[in-house]
């Protein structure tokens, strides 16, 4: 119970970050994008701060613990294929990304605001996952040690 606790809290947290860096407003994200017109260079803040986090985390604070706190174990990607799967999954995403102004994180938090737009952007999502599985059933099974 205490776990789900964490997490959620955390979760809220990762919401109001979103929402602080205006990562949850789709116009920000299209102006970041739009390298030849009215370009908006403020998230790129936002990317480095995220990159920074993650090597701390990583470089420092991953080789000293054997698990992490809320989990049996530490999940790592062990695969260093760059295969078309990854290429087109890539591209799809940055289109999505680039025509709707959402990513996952941001688009699920934006359905608060009770926009239309969020909430196609997740709908249209949801249906990207099921159609994906319906395609690839060997990554339906999670393995949580």
């Amino acid at each position: 119970m205490i776990q789900n606790i964490i997490v959620l809290a955390l979760g809220i947290l990762f919401s109001i970050g979103l929402g602080v860096s205006q990562m949850t407003n789709p116009n920000k994200v299209i102006s970041f994008l739009d390298l030849t017109g009215n370009w908006d260079p403020s998230l790129a803040f936002v990317m480095v701060g995220g990159i920074l986090t993650y090597l701390i985390g990583f470089k420092w604070i991953y080789p000293k613990f054997t698990k992490p706190a809320l989990s049996f174990r530490f999940h790592i990607p062990t695969s260093l294929k760059i295969d078309s799967k990854l290429i087109i999954g890539s591209a799809i995403f940055g289109i999505g990304w680039g025509l709707s102004g959402f990513c996952p994180g941001p688009g699920i938090t934006s359905i608060a605001s009770g926009h239309l737009e969020a909430i196609y952007f997740f709908f249209s999502m949801a249906l990207g996952v099921v159609i994906f599985h319906w395609f690839h059933e060997e990554y339906t099974e999670i393995d949580d040690g």
